[in-house]
């Protein structure tokens, strides 16, 4: 009689902690979906985004007719750790530079903006998802004011 007392102990023992073992983990899972979710790797708008593993890709237009201006300000953003997937000339000629924000993530182009010394008023969004990038920077008559052409 007294084995089968402490068998059934040993049992109440088990089962009491396979109880709390479970307990801890339903409590885990709960708080890891509800309470402090997983990290996303989604593109949130609102904030700006400066972390090595990503980067900015933009693709840069001359629109001022002058040679070379889009390969300087490609060098200078690449330089500058962004990535510069495409230079070309734009078929209109503008007299102010600009930044056009193609996805609908202003603090992206914004800290393009900055980077060649252009004003936050001069940064448009034109939706454009077909292109896979986040900004065009169009290099306007204006742009001996630019940093690129500064240094």
């Amino acid at each position: 009689m007294k084995f089968r007392f402490e068998r059934q102990q040993l049992n109440y023992l088990i089962i009491g902690f396979l109880t709390l073992l479970v307990t801890i983990m339903a409590t885990s899972f709960v708080l890891r979906v509800a309470v402090t979710p997983p990290v996303s790797a989604s593109i949130i708008n609102d904030v700006s985004k400066s972390t090595a593993q990503e980067v900015i890709q933009v693709n840069i237009l001359n629109a001022c007719g002058a040679k070379g201006l889009a390969t300087k300000t490609k060098d200078y953003l690449r330089a500058r750790g962004f990535d510069v997937v495409e230079v070309g000339n734009h078929n209109e000629v503008y007299s102010k530079s600009m930044i056009i924000d193609r996805l609908g993530d202003l603090n992206s182009s914004k800290q393009v903006a900055y980077a060649l010394g252009i004003k936050d008023s001069l940064v448009k969004s034109v939706i454009d998802s077909n292109m896979f990038l986040r900004a065009t920077v169009i290099i306007g008559s204006d742009y001996s004011e630019l940093n690129p052409f500064n240094e």
